[in-house]
């Protein structure tokens, strides 16, 4: 890459000061390096505890690993003006937002596409730029598929959905986890085929993809293959044995080498998101912030030398 900041001062740099840069990088420009807050509530789960109970102190937190930008999940407008605040504080940015919806009934779309929208204008005034939604499943954990029409019901709303942040100069992207690529994957490509490009962007969740297929490189470049056009956000995840790791790093079962490698020949410039999450077969070495420093340091030295 070009000339770019080393280690020490990326993890000294603070938010305001960031600006993200293309994989084929460009001189005299910082990373923007974010976490998602679901790792740091699966650290918190580990010890027994819950994220956010004492807020200043857990934004503080994520400030101390070195990282530029936090990913809340969105919960009300109140909630993230609150955050907002915090976030100012301890000098983190906040480009993108993570938001449920439930698209696939008829009956309750109207209200989780106003209710979305309601969180991405208050996110959009301290200076957010991507909103990334879930279709919520039928039931979290359950074994459950939508039917034929209901992901045509869900389609058409995220298309919509997507149309309205459009208008707010904000961008959707679509993420999914490892229930939207059971049958056949059904759920996983009718969303990204049946709206339109310029109204559904991709957050590409490659570890959910690679597990929800059984554990396969081959589906997941597959898919990048297929949709890579519509990546504008990457949420950073690896496992070792099929098992998440407590670190990010390029060595485990997805080959991130060769992920960035394509990016950067497709000139794909994606928002960077630490989502190193740990569950119960991840090992037990690190905390939440030491983690967090590793992942960091790991992501920017694997930039530094594309």
């Amino acid at each position: 890459m070009g000339t770019l900041m080393n280690r020490r001062s990326f993890l000294s740099a603070t938010a305001l000061g960031a600006t993200t840069i293309a994989l084929q990088g460009a001189p005299k420009q910082n990373f923007h390096i974010a976490t998602n807050v679901y790792p740091w509530m699966t650290f918190a789960r580990r010890k027994g505890k819950s994220w956010g109970e004492n807020l200043d102190k857990d934004i503080a937190n994520v400030s101390k690993t070195g990282v530029q930008g936090f990913e809340p999940i969105g919960d009300s407008p109140q909630q993230i003006r609150e955050l907002g605040k915090l976030l100012e504080k301890h000098q983190l940015e906040i480009r993108s937002l993570y938001v449920n919806s439930a698209l696939h009934e008829t009956k309750g779309v109207d209200a989780s596409i106003r209710n979305v929208l309601s969180l991405a204008a208050e996110a959009k005034k301290l200076g957010t730029k991507i909103i990334v939604t879930n279709p919520t499943p039928i039931r979290w954990g359950g074994p459950e598929n939508k039917t034929d029409q209901q992901l045509i019901t869900q389609a058409k709303a995220l298309n919509l959905l997507g149309q309205e942040i459009n208008q707010l100069d904000l961008t959707l992207a679509y993420h999914n986890h490892d229930a939207e690529l059971r049958a056949g994957a059904r759920e996983f490509h009718h969303m990204l085929t049946a709206t339109d490009p310029e109204n559904l962007k991709l957050c590409l969740d490659s570890h959910w993809i690679y597990r929800g297929c059984g554990d396969s490189q081959v589906a997941l470049f597959d898919a990048i293959e297929h949709y890579h056009s519509r990546i504008v956000e990457l949420h950073l995840r690896q496992s070792k044995g099929g098992y998440w790791t407590e670190a990010f790093s390029m060595q485990g079962d997805i080959d991130y080498s060769r992920l960035f490698k394509q990016l950067k020949a497709w000139n794909i410039n994606p928002h960077f998101v630490l989502e190193q999450a740990i569950e119960d077969q991840s090992p037990d070495t690190m905390n939440a912030i030491e983690a967090h420093k590793v992942s960091a340091e790991n992501l920017l030295n694997a930039l530094e030398r594309m």
